[in-house]
């Protein structure tokens, strides 16, 4: 059957299934031991306020659990999502969340702001010794990748043409620029070992002792981007036959044009600021959902939302059960396996092409 024939109805009830199953063996697996399906689901239902908590201990271990499922699941959903537009916009398959520099950008402010609490990033990122830290961190990695998308916007605009080309170059620039800072600090406090761990932590992204602060951080991001599916879907299908051909066609280029770099942007911000720098999920999402519902933004985007939501708390899980307490970063498993999994991708399609 065709993708585009193909409804996105059983996705949508297939994956939302997966995702409650997902949620219940990321609170039952976890690195401190095995829980039961019961201890489990009074965690979870104490969690939400609806049952009597479990002993302190074990109540505590069951909602850290729960958080981060909860925030690999929303920031899967919102970088694919943000894959989807910034693909769609530019027209260029390549493109991912972190090409306006806005991963870039957010690491970076974190990384400002684990260098001005000195040795204390560690404890930060893995223990909260201190109760304002972990807000101190995420709010300086939000307000690095707003930034680095306003400067990049700014740029974009000071130029002769503002068309997704330019804003495309512009923030390939920036992020360059952006990432080249940030190995500079990396090399300058290489002999703080403490710091270091860090910054490392926090650029190929963590999970760990995730709060429910995290969630709604990362929510604040989605569910904007979501709700103007409906607006910004026909535009982005127009947008393929290019800007000239949509505005014929009675697309305001310009407004639909901003609003996807705005939506895109926070979704990532906000992602980013709650669990790191995590790759490739905006860049190969987009591609699996385009091979089961079609290239109709309508269809695509929730699709890439509901996959994206899947990934990453999947491949948590599949850690938890294979590596037992040494886990990899989120970011580094999913550059592990998306890399090569794209580069089959290209292959077959170059292959096809000379075909």
């Amino acid at each position: 059957m065709d993708p585009a024939s193909r409804s996105l109805r059983p996705l949508l009830l297939g994956g939302g299934a997966a995702l409650v199953a997902l949620v219940f063996g990321g609170v039952v697996l976890g690195t401190s031991g095995t829980s039961t399906p019961d201890q489990a689901l009074r965690g979870i239902s104490a969690a939400l306020g609806w049952a009597e908590p479990l002993e302190p201990a074990a109540q505590a271990i069951h909602e850290l659990r729960l958080w981060r499922v909860l925030c690999a699941s929303l920031a899967g959903a919102a970088l694919a999502l943000s894959g989807v537009y910034l693909q769609g916009l530019f027209r260029n398959p390549l493109a991912a969340p972190g090409l306006l520099g806005v991963s870039t950008g957010g690491t970076l402010g974190a990384t400002l702001a684990i260098l001005v609490l000195g040795g204390y990033g560690p404890q930060l990122l893995l223990e909260g010794s201190r109760a304002w830290t972990p807000y101190a961190l995420s709010g300086a990695s939000f307000l690095g990748a707003l930034a680095t998308v306003s400067l990049v916007l700014g740029l974009a605009r000071g130029t002769a043409r503002t068309d997704p080309g330019t804003l495309l170059l512009v923030g390939v620039a920036v992020n360059a620029t952006l990432g080249g800072a940030f190995v500079a600090v990396q090399a300058w406090v290489l002999d703080d070992w403490q710091v270091s761990q860090a910054l490392l932590a926090w650029s190929f992204g963590t999970l760990d002792d995730r709060q429910a602060y995290h969630v709604w951080m990362i929510a604040a991001g989605l569910v904007p981007a979501l709700l103007v599916v409906p607006r910004t879907a026909f535009a982005l299908d127009l947008f393929q036959g290019g800007e000239t051909d949509a505005r014929r066609l009675g697309v305001a280029t310009g407004t639909t044009r901003a609003l996807v770099v705005v939506v895109a942007s926070a979704a990532t911000a906000c992602a980013v600021s709650a669990v790191g720098a995590i790759g490739f999920i905006g860049l190969v999402v987009p591609h699996i959902a385009r091979r089961l519902v079609g290239t109709g933004h309508a269809r695509l985007l929730p699709a890439a939302a509901v996959l994206g939501a899947l990934l990453l708390p999947a491949l948590d899980l599949l850690q938890l059960a294979l590596l037992d307490r040494r886990l990899l970063p989120p970011g580094a498993v999913t550059a592990l396996l998306g890399g090569p999994f794209f580069l089959s991708m290209l292959l077959r399609h170059a292959r096809g092409r000379d075909l």
